[in-house]
């Protein structure tokens, strides 16, 4: 009988492998979840028009988009510093823009100059056992500031991945930004002894700058 060799990475019949500090690990695969809330579908819909539109420029305009693209570093969703082809170029500004219900561009908008993101801090107030998630901003960040953030987790836990679109940063009052309304709609109010994390980013044009995570550990009593 022949037996099929185990992979060091990657999935294969249901199964993830991987290589980790601590040996090689297989653990079954869970198809990714999908809520199909308001914000998701209506992403969904821009990144259909958004892609589709693309046919629908000239070859000049295409043309261009190709010269901006060419030998370009440009900061993902995630973070990290990725090349992109004249055609994901396009569609990553303008996606971006339409999720903001911004106007989309035909034409590639020159490359921003982005001031240092001024977000510094997170933390979470109570007053009566009902948190109220802050994040400081001493000075005035670009005009779209886009606030992420991740599921409450354990507060040993030291670095979360996946983050998820909360919304526009609300305007600060006395250096301060109260983020609670964004959070809880999508993740429900953090338990005691649990940490938050809150990632933010500067967008203009379509571009956006590398990101900031901040995380904060609730107290183990709120009362």
């Amino acid at each position: 009988m022949k037996i099929q060799s185990i992979p060091k990475r990657g999935r294969k019949n249901g199964v993830i492998y991987s290589e980790t500090r601590n040996g090689n690990v297989a653990r079954s695969y869970e198809p990714p979840s999908n809520p199909r809330t308001a914000q998701q579908q209506a992403h969904r819909r821009n990144y259909r028009t958004v892609l589709g539109r693309w046919g629908t420029l000239n070859d000049d305009q295409q043309a261009a988009w190709r010269v901006v693209a060419a030998n370009k570093w440009f900061v993902n969703d995630e973070g990290r510093q990725v090349r992109l082809n004249c055609y994901n170029f396009f569609a990553s500004l303008n996606i971006r823009r339409a999720d903001l219900n911004l106007p989309q561009f035909d034409l590639p908008p020159a490359e921003p100059s982005f001031i240092k993101n001024p977000i510094d801090e997170l933390t979470v107030r109570f007053a009566g056992g009902v948190p109220t998630i802050m994040l400081h901003v001493p000075s005035p960040p670009a005009e779209h500031t886009l606030v992420y953030g991740a599921a409450p987790v354990r507060s040993g836990v030291r670095s979360v991945q996946h983050f998820h679109f909360l919304g526009l940063l609300p305007p600060p009052k006395d250096g301060w930004s109260d983020i609670t309304a964004l959070y809880v709609a999508r993740f429900g109010v953090p338990k005691p002894n649990w940490a938050v994390w809150i990632r933010t980013c500067q967008h203009i044009d379509g571009y956006i700058d590398a990101p900031i995570a901040l995380r904060f550990r609730l107290p183990a009593a709120t009362a």
